[in-house]
């Protein structure tokens, strides 16, 4: 897995995957907040399959 997601899309990636988790723990939002796991495996992992199919990158170029 080459690392296809950049540190501002990666911290975005875990607010929103952490946030989702925590509604649906307390009962806020129903079982589809579960769906906040994905952001955040793919904020942890800094890759994103979606990224490779369409063959996108948040990571600065290294040179």
């Amino acid at each position: 897995m080459k690392i296809n997601v950049g540190s501002i899309d990666r911290i975005l990636r875990i607010i929103a995957g952490v946030a989702l988790i925590a509604l649906t723990a307390a009962g806020i939002i129903g079982v589809w907040g579960w769906i906040g796991v994905v952001p955040l495996l793919t904020g942890i992992f800094r890759f994103c399959p979606a990224y490779t199919l369409f063959g996108m990158s948040t990571c600065p170029a290294k040179k």
